[in-house]
């Protein structure tokens, strides 16, 4: 049993979160495993409102639901489980990661969930991978503080909340509001875009410039670096002789790492200038343009998927190297740069890992790559 997680009482202890708007999120539970007991819920985490959607008790049941049958969890140390639950009798969904952790020395299994209505499912949908990724990283920096034995709740509390008021944020106005300014200029914040899936591109139409983040598999680098180097920064700040209870380490202002995120794009395109040229010819307000977004996203996925064919067919579906870059710019009409650019990303989504095909895999920047590609 763990020493650390006593039997709790019939009112789990809960917080309440004050946020501007609805809530898409029901609740946030961390729960354990007791040799004992079974699966019990140490803390609740459910935003302030007016109506009460789900009791305290239908939480803890619920949250306890994520644990049954992790008796037997058989998984690698440090292996963190990610468990998706429709539960349609109770009109709910839970995304729940499941982890083993030590809290004052004692070893047991945790689970770190949230919970939707399930009539949010398509809402909830396309922001799974970034809900997940966010709690994977969350668990990771709370293993140190449980090991340390330092207020785990009290550090959940100060993750979770910026997670419910993204969550409504984005259910209200459709961008986290963290990056609008009262004048709806926008901010953007370091972390949350390194934290990002996929890289950001910032256009500044006052002054007619274009910055960009590095391509997909060079952003996911480095936000692996940025993660491990505030991993190892917490765990260093946590090792101290000082041990300074209930106080959360707030990354986003004491932790800086020196990384150049933006690059200036100069580079020319003409698949882009040409779709700008056309669909501002179109009369504003009518579906027509939409519907000449969607047939120029076609385009761009047909072309991604002959590059991607292209080279298919020149390696013998991988079982040589890539040799013929210079003559597939010629042949597919690819030899402007920001075309060239456009594509190669588009592929590289289609099927990961074609960039470490064609270069090898030696690591490459985009900056390298650039010069790779244009030298031919």
């Amino acid at each position: 049993m763990c020493a650390a997680c006593p039997p709790q009482s019939p009112a789990v202890a809960k917080t309440e979160i004050m946020l501007d708007g609805d809530s898409p999120l029901l609740a946030a539970t961390f729960a354990y495993w007791d040799n004992i007991l079974g699966p019990r819920v140490r803390h609740i985490w459910a935003p302030k409102c007016e109506q009460l959607l789900l009791s305290d008790g239908e939480i803890t049941f619920l949250a306890n639901h994520t644990l049954n049958g992790e008796i037997l969890r058989s998984a690698k140390s440090g292996a963190i489980d990610v468990k998706f639950f429709v539960l349609s009798e109770k009109g709910v969904i839970i995304i729940s990661l499941i982890f083993d952790g030590n809290m004052n020395g004692d070893r047991s299994t945790y689970a770190l969930s949230v919970i939707l209505p399930q009539t949010e499912l398509g809402f909830y949908l396309p922001l799974h991978r970034l809900c997940v990724d966010r709690l994977t990283h969350i668990i990771r920096k709370g293993r140190i503080w449980m090991y340390k034995g330092q207020s785990i709740i009290s550090f959940l509390t100060t993750e979770i909340t910026p997670i419910m008021e993204l969550f409504s944020s984005m259910k209200t106005h459709g961008v986290p509001q963290e990056v609008q300014d009262s004048t709806g200029s926008f901010v953007l914040p370091y972390r949350q875009i390194m934290y990002a899936p996929y890289p950001t591109t910032h256009i500044d139409v006052d002054v007619n410039t274009v910055k960009q983040m590095a391509p997909c598999h060079e952003h996911i680098y480095n936000q692996q670096n940025y993660m491990s180097m505030e991993l190892v920064t917490l765990q260093k700040t946590a090792s101290e002789e000082v041990k300074i209870p209930d106080t959360i380490i707030h990354m986003d202002e004491s932790f800086t790492p020196n990384l150049n995120i933006f690059q200036d794009v100069m580079n020319r395109d003409t698949l882009v200038k040409s779709f700008l040229d056309q669909i501002f010819q179109l009369k504003s307000g009518l579906s027509l343009r939409n519907v000449f977004l969607a047939q120029f996203l076609l385009v761009l996925h047909r072309k991604a998927q002959t590059v991607i064919k292209y080279i298919e067919d020149e390696t013998q579906r991988g079982k040589k190297p890539f040799k013929s870059l210079r003559n597939l710019k010629v042949d597919l009409d690819l030899t402007v740069e920001g075309d060239l650019s456009i594509i190669m990303a588009m592929a590289e989504k289609l099927k990961p890992g074609l960039h470490s095909f064609i270069f090898g895999k030696s690591f490459h920047t985009s900056v390298q790559e650039r010069d790779v590609l244009m030298s031919l």
